[in-house]
């Protein structure tokens, strides 16, 4: 790499006091819980104040000088203010419950910013949030950041190396751009949005909610745990239920003093933020928490960073109040998913084995199966449609098409081509009908468990079949 190239001025979007208060808090409880309640009663009393997308910033018990970390490039625009007497930015469709039909899925990062330090820092923590607005489900995925990958256009290196690199040499989009590209290059998914904070936003959340209880598996000690000066502040804790404050709860989510290393702290930052949840929705937490908002804007404004608009914020919270506990999903990529390994340089990683991370992937970001109806008699009816369906393979994995031609054919379809899409990347399969054939449709819905929502039609296709299948990533032949 050549030598530093000047930074940008940081770009600033202007937004009110309870949108970074949404985007900083309820980033967590997008996922796990609604944050409707939350926003409606912070609303009245901070209406009124507006913020900024901010620069991150620390501080330090040694230093009153505060660094800060280069906002990103991306174009966000600001949210417009709508006509009301509080100079409220917020647009008349945010109340609105979020109508998208697709997975939405955001890249969570913590920003390893120390001490006085004034530039580009690397990820201490990152984390895949994303939602089903249709089968009203949510997952969770923790990336360790030893995990060695391909960072577009800078090579293989550790996945926390993206933001900095993105920001030390003026990626487009910046440090953010860079990690959720990195992030989707490994899964295969798309990425919608990101949500990066600090150290001091962590803290002091916990902090302002009156701290978290935490059931500690095992105890730890780690007298070589750093402070956010390079130096050590020694940390341990012992095994059973513990409560812990904003400074202890960031330690225990940070150290890596355990058998299974950066793979257990991944878990332990699940628990944490579950811990965060439920402390937020326990019913004897809201005066506090409204007592101090002003702290909690504060703390946003200074630590918070995002490509979420208010509006997308308020419209996601309004849909995951419909989403039970028991359909949000946490997964890790323990060592299940990866192995270590020692590079060229001496350095420990963590290398990714693919197929079983991609298994993993399916479970967590196909949408689940949607039942169609049951129609008596469906194969009878299919085959009197008399209807030619041509099979596309639209993954990287070569005779997938072949394959499912004669699964579908043993079931009595009539495969008249097979052959590949349009690109080697469909995340999920498709299922296209030019003309009226609904049970053919039906069938083929049944064996190969595509939803509704992947089904449509078309005009003058490409060829002499009837009904047009593209296989995605989804889809797998059965054994049987």
């Amino acid at each position: 790499m050549k030598s530093n190239p000047p930074r940008r001025a940081p770009a600033r979007v202007r937004l009110p006091l309870w949108a970074v208060i949404l985007i900083g808090l309820g980033i967590t409880i997008l996922i796990v819980g609604s944050s409707v309640w939350l926003f409606k009663t912070v609303q009245g009393t901070v209406s009124s104040l507006e913020i900024i997308n901010p620069e991150f910033t620390t501080t330090s018990n040694n230093s009153s000088t505060s660094g800060q970390l280069p906002a990103p490039s991306s174009n966000v625009e600001s949210v417009q203010p709508t006509n009301n007497d509080q100079g409220v930015i917020l647009s008349s469709d945010a109340f609105h419950r979020w109508e998208g039909k697709n997975r939405v899925s955001i890249l969570l990062m913590g920003i390893d910013q120390r001490c006085d330090e004034a530039g580009p820092a690397h990820t201490d923590t990152m984390m895949v949030l994303t939602i089903d607005p249709v089968g009203l489900s949510a997952a969770m995925l923790s990336l360790p950041r030893d995990l060695w990958v391909e960072i577009p256009n800078f090579g293989v290196d550790r996945i926390n190396q993206a933001n900095y690199y993105g920001e030390i040499y003026e990626y487009p989009g910046g440090g953010q751009a860079l990690a959720v590209q990195t992030v989707e290059a490994l899964l295969g998914v798309p990425i919608d949005y990101y949500v990066a904070v600090n150290f001091d936003a962590f803290v002091e959340v916990v902090d302002l909610i009156g701290g978290i209880d935490i059931d500690v598996p095992e105890a730890i000690d780690d007298p070589n745990y750093p402070d956010q000066c390079y130096g050590y502040d020694p940390f341990s804790i012992a095994a059973g239920e513990q409560h812990l404050d904003g400074e202890a709860a960031l330690k225990y989510a940070r150290t890596r003093a355990t058998f299974g290393g950066d793979v257990d702290r991944a878990g332990r930052q699940q628990a944490v933020i579950l811990a965060v949840r439920q402390k937020i929705f326990d019913l004897n937490s809201i005066p506090q928490l409204i007592a101090q908002a002003p702290q909690l804007w504060q703390t946003s404004q200074e630590n918070v960073r995002t490509n979420m608009s208010l509006d997308e914020a308020i419209q996601l919270a309004l849909l995951v109040q419909d989403i039970p506990r028991e359909s949000i999903r946490t997964a890790v990529l323990d060592f299940n998913y990866v192995y270590n390994e020692t590079t060229p340089d001496g350095r420990q990683v963590l290398v990714p084995v693919r197929e079983n991370i991609r298994q993993l992937r399916d479970q967590l970001f196909a949408p689940p199966a949607i039942p169609t109806p049951v129609i008596e008699n469906l194969p009878a009816l299919m085959a009197a449609e008399n209807a030619r369906v041509a099979v596309y393979n639209g993954t990287a994995e070569f005779g997938l098409a072949g394959l499912t031609q004669e699964y579908l054919e043993s079931f009595g379809i009539n495969v008249s081509e097979v052959g590949n899409a349009d690109a080697s990347t469909y995340l999920t399969s498709q299922v296209i009908t030019y003309g009226s054939y609904p049970n053919t449709s039906r069938y083929l819905m049944q064996l190969m468990h595509v939803p509704p929502l992947n089904v449509s039609s078309g005009t003058n296709p490409n060829g002499d079949y009837d009904i047009l299948i593209i296989i995605g990533n989804d889809w797998r032949v059965p054994n049987s």
